[in-house]
This record gives structure tokens, sequence and C-alpha cells, in this order.
């Protein structure tokens, strides 16, 4: 009972993704292990349920970073998908593909663009229909959000600026200004566990536990053979996949003998395969600011009181329509921060409400945010166990803002921010800059203010990349029968939010898998 061909650890974004394709193989037994539980909870289901999640440590890893040098020594919250469907179940929804030349850079065969559009493709249900860049018929749903009038005067300031309106940011081009869109379905999350892993379970070939904490990876010899629970040991007759993410695979690496020699060696911990495990950690970095609104429009009005706050509800649970139903970003903008430039290097968000703390309390005033997020990120950090004890949480250190460009791509992005937001029409809903104020002016004003209020955007990568870690076949270098297929394997962060490329590289993951079986 305990034999499996396949032992996958970790339930998220890439995990189910691959629980579906390798039992679509009726022939195959599957295992994949959860260390959180079911994705029962209402607010999951909800898009603008995300900002319930964020403290949730029931269902949230809720890491916190090691102190950061170039943030004034502050610990950056992180907030991990610990329940089925992982980080696409408390997600902002928001989807995004990344620009061409992200994985060309990888300079990978078989991981340059036009080879992961096919998966892209295939992975997509999408409203628009399918075409050269979308497809239908996937188990993932990507749908539209509605308009807003505060986003309308969002994109109509930008395109005043010059940049371009953009109805696709997963198209032809990333660039311009326009609505994002969204993981969602008739006004409901569709995370891998909906999307993907709900039909998996219907087969009888796939065992999924949840609440199962993977401690070990059990080896004979450098042949991983299966993996360890608190409790009790599964096999895996054919390969053990680690699905975790940028955080919780490069731990159970290291915890298992693969890693940096030193650190394991410190520990106390037998080195089976000295790798440079968990280093070159990227994420892209993020600044908000709030304005002050002269309509009562935004979310903070709609709630703002108890009539209100019922009207969204009736709204919700009736027709899945209205405010409930929207992502962590509305509308957006990808600029260039230089106009020498040959693509995007900054991501603007835009959305209808404001509040101090993510997942916090709305302001009492009317108010929206716009944010800046630089795509080509230079500075990596690292992420390393502190003890043998799986139940203790790695040492996160981002290293942010780390190199002159990361730098200045925040600072030129809150620059083009304020420029947006002061030009018509959008400056006629604005009544006040509320953060950082109309006072801030030079560079190194822009720049301190980055230092104390900048924050991660959630989109760690690149802990176990392929070159690295992992050969192109994503199989882990030195030993045999073990792969790690999630977003620590992509060398760089893509431009944008991940989700899409995570699934993509699952995608394209279960095929290698399933070739390797073929022979």
């Amino acid at each position: 009972m305990n034999s499996f061909d396949y032992v996958i650890v970790g339930a998220g974004s890439a995990g189910c993704v691959l629980a579906n394709r390798l039992t679509e193989d009726p022939r195959v037994r599957v295992l994949l292990l959860e260390a959180g539980p079911r994705d029962t909870d209402f607010w999951i289901h909800v898009p603008l349920g995300y900002g319930k999640l964020f403290a949730r440590t029931d269902i949230n890893w809720a890491y916190q970073s090691e102190p950061e040098p170039a943030l004034n020594g502050r610990r950056i919250f992180t907030p991990r998908g610990k329940v089925l469907g992982g980080s696409s179940s408390i997600n902002g929804l928001v989807y995004i593909r990344g620009q061409p030349e992200d994985y060309d850079g990888w300079g990978i065969a078989g991981w340059d663009f036009a080879s992961l559009l096919p998966y892209f493709r295939k992975s997509e249900n999408q409203v628009r229909g399918a075409d050269a860049w979308h497809g239908v018929g996937g188990p993932f749903e990507v749908g539209g959000l509605e308009r807003h009038e505060l986003c309308d005067a969002f994109i109509d300031s930008a395109a005043a600026l010059g940049i371009p309106r953009n109805r696709d940011f997963n198209g032809a081009t990333q660039e311009g200004t326009g609505y994002y869109q969204a993981s969602t379905c008739r006004g409901r999350r569709c995370s891998t566990a909906t999307g993907y892993l709900r039909a998996a379970e219907k087969r009888p070939n796939l065992r999924v536990e949840v609440n199962a904490l993977a401690t070990k990876i059990q080896f004979d010899g450098r042949r991983a053979t299966g993996v360890s629970l608190a409790d009790k040991t599964f096999e895996a007759k054919r390969e053990v996949i680690l699905a975790g993410g940028s955080f919780n695979s490069p731990q159970l690496l290291q915890l298992s003998g693969v890693g940096p020699g030193a650190l394991l060696q410190r520990l106390g911990i037998p080195v089976l395969a000295d790798l440079p495990v968990g280093e070159g950690l990227q994420d892209h970095f993020y600044a908000r600011t709030f304005w002050r609104s002269r309509k009562p429009l935004t979310l903070n009005d709609d709630m703002a009181s108890w009539l209100g706050k019922l009207r969204i509800g009736l709204q919700y649970l009736l027709r899945k329509t209205g405010p409930l139903t929207i992502a962590a970003g509305y509308a957006a903008a990808f600029v260039r921060t230089r106009p020498e430039l040959k693509r995007p290097d900054a991501q603007i968000y835009f959305i209808n409400f404001s509040t101090a703390r993510r997942g916090g309390v709305l302001h009492a005033f009317s108010g929206f945010t716009c944010s800046v997020s630089q795509l080509q990120v230079e500075s990596r950090g690292s992420v390393a166990i502190r003890s043998s004890d799986p139940r203790e949480a790695p040492a996160i250190r981002y290293n942010y803002l780390a190199t002159e460009n990361d730098r200045r791509v925040m600072v030129d992005g809150l620059k083009i921010v304020r420029r947006i937001v002061n030009t018509k029409p959008l400056s006629d809903y604005v009544s006040a800059e509320e953060l950082p104020g109309p006072k801030l002016r030079s560079d190194d004003e822009w720049l301190a203010f980055v230092r104390e209020f900048g924050e991660t955007v959630f989109h760690p990568t690149s802990t176990c990349s392929i070159g690295n870690v992992v050969d192109p076949n994503l199989k882990v270098l030195g030993v045999d029968r073990l792969r790690v297929i999630d977003a620590s394997v992509m060398p760089a962060v893509p431009s944008g939010n991940i989700n899409a490329a995570v699934i993509a590289v699952a995608e394209r993951g279960a095929d290698l898998v399933r070739q390797d079986a073929s022979l």
C-alpha cells in the first residue's frame, strides 16, 4: 500500500499538474504529498478572498525573511501556500506569462519560449478563445475582469503619456496598458487544485495525502527510493519528484544530504551530493503608492458600511459579480523606464482600494493603490536550512536592491507611477497623494522610500536552477531517480507574475517524465 511508481512532494501549482498528467496513464500509480490541508476554506475560492489568507498559518507557510541589508534590516513577510493548490490557492490570481526574451535568455535547449508556448496553450481554457498565443479546453481557466471607472481612467492616463494600449499582455507583446486577465471562472478562483487535481482525484491510480510533511528523501546509494514522513515511508519505484516550490524543494534536498557541502557538514548532515541547492534565489521587488480619491467609488467606500458589505456579498452570492471577483491587480502598465530599452523592465499595478498592510484593514478614506515592480531582476539571494529539523523554517535571504540597475528601475518606475496618476483623466479623481506624499522629489528620497516600504510581490524562483542543480530534463545532478519540477528550476525569474510559467514548466516536466518512462 505504500509503494508507488512516482511520489510527488508538494500539491501546489506544479504538483497538481504533475499528478493530473502522470495519472493519465492508468498503468502508473502516483502518490501526491501535501504538508497542508485540503482547499475547503470558503475564502480560497472567492477571488478577492486572498486578502483574508495572508496570515492564515493553517494554509500558509507565512515565512519571514532574514533581515534585509538594503531594506534597513527589515524582515520581509512571505506568504506561500500550504494547502492543495499551493500558492495558486492563495495568490492574487493575476495571469501573466512573462516575455519571450526571458525564456530565450535562459539559453537552454528545450526551455526557450517557442518550446514552452505549446505548454502555455495546452494548460489554458482561455475565455477569449484559441489563437496562435492561447488555447481552449485546457484545465486552467483564464478569465477577464469587470471594467471599473478608475481603471479606465488609469489606462487612459497611461495612454496619454504614450504608453500603448494592450488588450493582451500574453500575446504578441507585453508592453502597454490595459486590464489584467486572471485565473478565474464564473466568479471563482481557478487554482491547479480545482483545475487539474479534481479530475485526477477521480482516477483510481492517484492517492493524495494531506497534512503530510515530507521529512527526508530516502536513498539507496545515490538512487532515490522514496520519501519519509514523521511516521512512515513511501516507496517510489520509478522516481521521486519534488514540487515544493523555491523554498520547500531546496529545504528537503538539503535535509536529505543534497546541497552545499559546507552547510550540510556544519549541521551534521552526511553529504550525498555537493550542489549549490538554495543559491540564486530571485524575486520581484515591489513598492506601493496610495492616493486619495475625490469620488467615493473605491472598494474602501464600498466596505465602509454594513450596507455596502451586504450589497457586495449579495452581488457575489447571487450573481458571482462585483468587487469580490477582482484580482490583486486590476489594470496594469508594462513600461520601459528608459526609452532606449528594447523591452519593458517595470510592471505597474493599479487597483481600486488601499490598505496599509496587505491583507489588512482598508484605509478609512476613499483611496486607490498604484504600485511598481521590477521585471528583469539582477539581485540574487539564497535559501538555507537552519538545522536538521524539517519543521524549522529555512533562512530566506532575498538580497534585494543589490545592484545599481535594480535600484534605478524601482526609482524610475515610481516616477512613472506619479506621472500617470497626475495625468488626466486620472488626475481629476485625485484629491491628494497619500504615500509617499508630494514633498518627496529627489532620486535619493525615492530610494529611501523604497528601502523603507518595499516588499515582495511573491514570485520566488531559481533556487534549484537548470544547469546548477538539475539538468535540462530536471533531474537532480549527481543522483538518480530524483527530479525537481517547480519554480525553483527556472534559471531566472520571468518578467511578471509567475504562476502561468510554473504551470507551463510542470506541463513540460510531466512530458519529460513520461518520455523517460516510455524508454
